[in-house]
């Protein structure tokens, strides 16, 4: 009775936090008030968690993060994918910690189209999509329409810095600070040349000549004609070609101490280097300070249009919280290359950059693998599941007042849930997550060591385990890399069990320990457990004294390599939807290359043999 008792109150208490979860859903029809909304939230927040929709993550089985995969090999795959897909949905979820049993969220989705404002390719000429998953977001009621018509676009930070934003727009002109180069004469030439010309220019506009009589408007006219008076907004305005930094800096000074009624504006070229000077003629102080308001709302406006959804990454980067995802190195190899910059090649430099932009990242998997039972889970909601039913972890989730748009559909719940199960996961851990005060200074310390760990063996970005991986999700074993060799070529159909039976009897390397298993139905790997038969077998398969049942095998055409080969496909990019097609293509290659250097070799020792030209024999 008591076991039943304890039961029902665990489950009574869960019940709290299983009411109807609402998420606002945010498209450019209300971009700009829900960027003021996310903006307070996120300064009111301990912790920001993300999720996101993809048009797909992987093209074939061993695409996928596997555990035998090392820290590079996974940033590889990664990367692949991020540089392949697009995002359509983004879920954004501040949310903060009151005790240790309440959370209050504040969870927004917002829909997304790589869509090109500038008019120059991009943020994306093209990308790819994966049928399973626009399947699975069309079963869950996903508007590809809205998608298409109203999603937010977005540019990087990089793309941003390339092409330099709103080119075509004039921009207001910076606070002037004199310069400490003394002019020269071009320079004071220059500069009263452009005075007399803008006084001449005022004068006309306001009216105020020497002309008398009859013939005084009739001049006026024709003056503005042969000046050929341009209008910005209504007011006067005169354009001033400039040749250089240098002349640009003279004439806003000149400015500055002529005249306060003008207000001077930058026309940057594509190159974002200013090819022009545009001067507006206001006609009053209040005019003037109307006119510059009008300038800075339109700039911020055309930043937003730009920029797009990019704006509320980099509140979440100005934020210094910590961010929550549920597969830190595939959600943030996507938010890198789609939001910061192109991907580095090299994971250690990836690893560096995203950390200049988010300092403290949290994967909510590498705190489900200190709870037994969770180790071999990746989905959410079953996650959730066990927690409820398993153990006890009441939480009571809190929602402040919000604008819900089609509240019928609720997109982007998973930034909700990974809010949600991460409290439990604190809760069963035994691990306090209050942030004494807002900011990444105030981490608590138990969340020190799941912070940045992008890497399924990893524990931090400053530590890697060389060598050690493992190679079945549900086993801890570990093994060096060294002791894998990757087997394909055999009789398709073949099951793991089959093909370890046939191994058994083929050779004497194979009378230790050793296990196999498929990666995918074209290849297979051979994990040996005492050192050295790793390397034993491959010079028996690649040697000429090879015999017996293994001699049938390799005539049949099974063909082994190490795992640097694999490592090799990864880098290079060979991902065919086969492992087997892969590894063979790295194969060839790496033979073609050798002969290629063997050949460049001989060529440049002949070379400097037979036509090296003494200079001092001339």
């Amino acid at each position: 009775m008591a076991s039943v008792s304890l039961l029902l109150q665990r489950r009574s208490l869960c019940i709290k936090a299983s009411k109807k979860w609402r998420v606002k859903q945010v498209s450019k029809s209300n971009f700009a008030e829900s960027l003021e909304e996310i903006k307070a939230r996120i300064d009111e927040s301990d912790f920001i968690a993300v999720s996101m929709e993809k048009t797909g993550s992987f093209s074939a089985p061993w695409h996928r993060v596997l555990p035998l995969d090392t820290a590079e090999t996974a940033y590889c795959k990664a990367k692949h994918a991020a540089e392949r897909f697009q995002l359509l949905q983004f879920a954004v979820c501040p949310f903060s910690l009151r005790d240790s049993d309440k959370l209050i969220a504040d969870p927004y989705n917002f829909l997304l189209f790589p869509r090109d404002e500038l008019r120059m390719g991009m943020p994306s000429y093209s990308f790819s999509c994966q049928t399973s998953y626009l399947t699975s977001m069309a079963s869950e009621g996903f508007d590809f329409n809205a998608c298409i018509y109203d999603g937010l676009s977005y540019i990087s930070r990089a793309q941003e810095s390339s092409v330099g934003i709103n080119f075509e727009n004039p921009l207001p002109s910076p606070n002037v600070i004199k310069s400490s180069t003394t002019s020269s004469v071009a320079d004071t030439v220059f500069v009263e040349r452009v005075r007399s010309r803008i006084k001449y220019w005022k004068n006309t506009c306001k009216g105020t000549g020497t002309s008398t009589g009859n013939d005084e408007a009739l001049l006026n006219s024709l003056r503005k004609i042969v000046l050929q008076n341009e209008v910005y907004r209504s007011r006067p305005c005169l354009t001033i070609d400039v040749c250089s930094e240098r002349q640009v800096q003279l004439i806003l000074e000149m400015l500055v101490a002529f005249s306060d009624d003008l207000v001077p504006m930058l026309v940057p070229s594509k190159g974002g280097t200013a090819q022009v000077i545009r001067v507006v003629l206001t006609s009053s102080k209040e005019d003037k300070d109307l006119f510059e308001r009008e300038l800075q709302n339109f700039q911020e406006e055309q930043n937003k249009k730009v920029c797009g959804f990019r704006e509320v990454i980099d509140l979440i980067s100005a934020s210094q919280k910590p961010v929550l995802s549920h597969n830190s190195l595939n959600d943030f190899t996507f938010i890198h290359s789609k939001f910061i910059a192109p991907l580095p090649f090299e994971v250690d430099e990836f690893i560096s950059s995203l950390h200049m932009v988010f300092p403290h990242i949290l994967d909510v998997n590498h705190l489900m693998k200190d709870i037994g039972p969770l180790r071999k889970m990746t989905s959410i909601p079953a996650a959730l599941s066990y927690l409820k039913n398993h153990l006890f972890a009441p939480i009571d989730m809190e929602f402040p007042d919000q604008d819900t748009v089609n509240e019928g559909k609720i997109h982007g719940l998973n930034a909700l849930r990974i809010c949600y199960l991460f409290m439990k996961l604190c809760s069963v851990l035994k691990i306090s997550p209050i942030v004494v005060e807002s900011g990444h200074k105030h981490l608590p310390p138990e969340l020190h060591r799941f912070t940045n760990a992008f890497h399924q063996r990893s524990t931090s970005i400053d530590e890697k385990e060389e060598g050690n991986i493992s190679v079945w999700k549900k086993n801890t074993r570990k093994v060096s890399c060294d002791h894998l060799v990757f087997l394909w070529g055999f009789k398709s159909g073949m099951t793991a069990g089959a093909l370890k039976s046939l191994l058994c009897g083929s050779h004497d390397i194979f009378s230790g320990e050793f296990d196999v298993k498929l990666l995918d139905k074209s290849c297979a790997i051979v994990v040996f457990w005492q050192p050295g038969l790793s390397k034993a077998f491959q010079d028996v398969m690649d040697g000429e004294e090879i015999s017996g049942p293994l001699q049938e095998l390799a005539s049949d055409g099974l063909r082994v390599t190490s795992y640097e080969t694999y490592e090799r496909i990864c880098r290079l990019g060979l991902w065919e939807m086969d492992l087997a097609e892969s590894l063979d293509r790295a194969l060839d290659r790496f033979e073609s290359d050798s002969e290629s250097n063997s050949e460049r070799k001989f060529s440049e020792i002949h070379w400097y043999n037979d036509n090296v030209i003494n200079l001092d024999d001339l």
